[in-house]
């Protein structure tokens, strides 16, 4: 199992370098295609024009997404062509409130879709719904990368976030080329249920699934010691030397086509290490 098709969404420049050169890495590694969509985003509207809008303010808006998306385009294939991979970059224009369907379309056709974090300084409003789009409408990995992330190739070290859920079983096999690559491998389990089957063995079952891929794993059990489960799995991964943590994504709401929960989001704002997530 490998990663054969890459995917990544650039939006502007000022996070091109991290996710062109991480999709560059892998493509590299794992003898892969990696296709960028360059997308301007009309973040004027949200999904209809309000009252009282003429045609050339309309035009306008088209127009600078239209520039920008362009912008990146060229931004993108002079990157790419520098490298010695297989690529493709296809530029478009949506609105905010419609990008979703086009990340979907695309992302659904990928075996990791690469995106910086969607949360913090400098970041567009498209972002949180590229990621969800990706993760929720696409059913794609995603590999999310911090500011300060260098490439990840073959991590020697990940981290499991287990919880017994389905979404962290779904985040589990979408990694396994990372976990097979690392040379530790935690199972980490923060605050196990006193009761149900696996209460005498937390992790156990996961344990022998991987050990049946060729992963081997260290289980450790910890109490909820800090006010949010995220804040445990960060300190873990900070005292473990952690270079990739593997969760599950939880979209709790449909008023929206999905939000990413609570937890998820915590973590994806406070993460200072790559985080692969599936749902």
């Amino acid at each position: 199992m490998a990663y054969k098709s890459l995917f990544t969404v650039m939006t502007d420049v000022k996070h091109g370098d991290l996710v062109l050169e991480q999709g560059i890495e892998l493509a590299r590694s794992g003898d892969a295609h990696f296709d960028v969509l360059c997308l301007g985003v009309d973040r004027t509207q949200t999904g209809y024009y309000y009252a009282g809008a003429n045609a050339m303010v309309l035009q306008e808006t088209i127009t600078r997404a239209q520039e920008e998306g362009a912008e990146v385009e060229t931004y993108a294939k002079e990157r790419l062509g520098r490298s010695d991979i297989r690529w493709g970059a296809e530029v478009g224009v949506a609105q905010l409130a419609d990008i979703g369907r086009h990340i979907a379309a695309r992302a659904r056709f990928a075996d990791l879709t690469i995106m910086p974090q969607p949360y913090g300084k400098g970041r567009g409003a498209e972002l949180e719904p590229v990621l969800e789009a990706a993760l929720f409408e696409g059913h794609s990995p995603v590999l999310l990368l911090p500011d300060n992330a260098a490439p990840i190739t073959a991590p020697k070290v990940v981290s499991i976030a287990w919880n017994e859920s389905p979404e962290a079983m779904s985040a589990v096999r979408a990694a396994m080329p990372f976990l097979q690559a690392a040379d530790e491998v935690h199972v980490v389990i923060i605050n196990p249920p006193a009761h149900g089957p696996n209460r005498s063995d937390p992790g156990g079952l996961l344990s022998q699934y991987l050990a049946r891929h060729g992963v081997r794993t260290e289980i450790e059990v910890l109490a909820k010691t800090l006010p949010r489960v995220s804040d445990v799995l960060l300190r873990h991964a900070d005292d473990a030397n952690v270079e990739l943590i593997v969760m599950g994504a939880y979209g709790h709401s449909r008023f929206r086509e999905a939000i990413l929960g609570g937890a998820t989001r915590h973590m994806l704002e406070k993460a200072d290490v790559p985080v692969f997530m599936a749902h």
